[in-house]
């Protein structure tokens, strides 16, 4: 029998698109743009938050080349001292550390670190050192740890303090 149906042969629907996405695509892309803004948005607060540290530090630097090349030390303790104040003016209220001087300043830069570096001989030296005659003997004053103590301060999140 030759009754046969003329038949054609299956055809299969076209593949599915890519476009236009399905609603949980932007869902995820809008939460990825998102998270990526809020990061952006925090590194560049803390980025920001940290600038007075980072010249600190670089001043710093240049106070200690200044240092190694002229040795006076009465300069160099009156220009850390100053770096100090400023720095710490930078990140803490005024009226809590702009009025201290002497031992209670000392303790107040020692708050929140892991050793107390002001109250060793190093760190004692910043109250007296730029007052003294420059004429005078130095070979009490370890600048070295002195300078040490000033760079762990200024290199210790300031955030912590206040």
């Amino acid at each position: 029998m030759n009754d046969a149906l003329p038949l054609r042969d299956l055809h299969l629907p076209e593949a599915v698109g890519w476009w236009p996405l399905a609603p949980g695509w932007w869902a995820l892309i809008a939460l990825s743009v998102a998270g990526i803004a809020y990061v952006s948005w925090r590194w560049y607060r803390a980025w920001r938050f940290n600038a007075p540290r980072r010249f600190a530090l670089r001043e710093l630097a240049r106070f200690e080349a200044a240092y190694l090349e002229h040795r006076d030390p009465v300069t160099l303790g009156k220009q850390l001292s100053e770096l100090l104040r400023r720095g710490m003016l930078a990140y803490a209220p005024r009226a809590d550390m702009a009025g201290l001087t002497g031992d209670a300043w000392l303790a107040w830069l020692d708050r929140g670190m892991p050793l107390p570096y002001f109250h060793t001989e190093g760190g004692k030296n910043l109250s007296s050192l730029p007052y003294r005659d420059p004429d005078g003997d130095f070979s009490d004053v370890d600048i070295g740890a002195l300078v040490s103590a000033v760079r762990m301060r200024l290199s210790i999140p300031l955030r912590e303090m206040a």
